[in-house]
């Protein structure tokens, strides 16, 4: 049986295809200008994302539309903690506004995850108002059931300019 669309007797699109993988160099350039066009992510400059991706890239993911060869439409970069390098840390997420919607954000936490070796635990840091990076990141702990504890890392004080705190949400233990 074929899916149908609700409003209509048409058959259902089929979902796009999403490839992830490592990102390269020159991916930093695309990094960051979804995170500008984010509008909620604190943006870095293009040096740093071309860093990241130089340095980072077995430890960060961008998805592409369809084909490897076709320009990121969503980024997430992480890097395994110094003193406990079982724990991958999710620094940035972004997912271009078109591709919104797809799922993509979690398939890239997924790839990710299941990409890192030797990984257990994932943390990451949110601010209070930011609903989707939330409901984002406790659906990959209930999906790899694991509890997430959250605590403040960073409080308004310390970073400033009327920045919200970052609650720090720590998942795991999981299965890697």
């Amino acid at each position: 049986m074929l899916a149908r669309d609700e409003d209509t007797d048409h058959p259902a699109s089929p979902p796009p295809v999403v490839v992830i993988s490592a990102p390269t160099v020159d991916d930093g350039v695309e990094c960051s200008r979804l995170a500008a066009e984010s509008k909620v992510l604190d943006l870095n400059s293009r040096y740093a994302y071309l860093l990241w991706c130089r340095d980072f890239g077995a430890t960060s993911v961008v998805a592409r539309l369809g084909h490897e060869d076709n320009p990121p439409i969503g980024f997430v970069t992480g890097y395994r903690r110094p003193d406990a390098p079982s724990t991958l840390v999710v620094w940035q997420v972004a997912v271009d506004a078109e591709a919104r919607g797809l799922g993509v954000a979690g398939r890239m936490l997924d790839a990710l995850a299941e990409r890192v070796p030797d990984i257990d635990h994932l943390e990451t840091t949110i601010t209070p108002d930011n609903e989707a990076s939330e409901r984002l990141f406790t659906a990959f702990a209930e999906r790899r059931g694991a509890p997430v504890a959250r605590t403040e890392l960073f409080s308004a004080d310390q970073l400033g300019a009327d920045h919200e705190p970052e609650i720090l949400h720590r998942i795991g233990p999981f299965a890697a």
